[in-house]
């Protein structure tokens, strides 16, 4: 399992530094980079699209004709429509969403920036994003993105991953290991 991860992520690499090279020489990397983002957020939108995306049972030209209907509705064009067309066309469709992650983390490098996955059990206030933007860049040295989601079950707290690091101060956690200082005691 370690093996196909390790060499999905490895594809996921290769074909964003391809793009990001494209885009760079185009001149058109803020245009790729909205273009994606857009369809990032229709693959959160519709199950129906990741079925499309993830199933190998559609042909690659059921694939091309679906997305190149999609990809013209949303006003995606260029080198974003033409990079999801030949990620069908080579069948990698279903490792397209790391593609995506794969691109923007290596355009943050790029530009120095860092994006931080923060995990909250309720959304936070713009406050809130302003001062977590704030504490992380003084502590990366980076200009910082948020990426914030919600999961109830965290109870409250935040799970904060920046890179490789992990910030964990959620009450569930908390709850979990008094749960194992107790039965380790008793």
């Amino acid at each position: 399992m370690t093996d196909n991860v390790s060499l999905l992520s490895g594809v996921a690499q290769r074909y964003a530094a391809a793009l990001l090279d494209l885009a760079e020489d185009e001149g058109a990397t803020s245009n790729v980079e909205r273009d994606l983002n857009t369809f990032e957020g229709m693959l959160a939108e519709s199950d129906d699209l990741v079925r499309l995306v993830n199933s190998p049972v559609f042909s690659v030209e059921e694939q091309l004709a679906a997305l190149t209907a999609l990809l013209e509705k949303a006003g995606i064009s260029g080198l974003a429509a033409n990079f999801v067309k030949l990620a069908a066309r080579n069948r990698r469709l279903f490792v397209l969403p790391d593609m995506i992650r794969s691109f923007r983390v290596q355009l943050a490098e790029q530009r120095g920036e860092a994006t931080a996955e923060v995990v909250s059990a309720t959304p936070l206030s713009d406050e809130h994003v302003a001062a977590l933007k704030e504490a992380l860049s003084a502590s990366t040295g980076k200009s910082v993105n948020v990426a914030a989601k919600v999961d109830p079950a965290l109870i409250g707290g935040l799970v904060v991953k920046v890179g490789s690091r992990m910030i964990d101060t959620s009450l569930r956690t908390k709850l979990n290991s008094l749960k194992f200082a107790m039965k380790e005691v008793g």
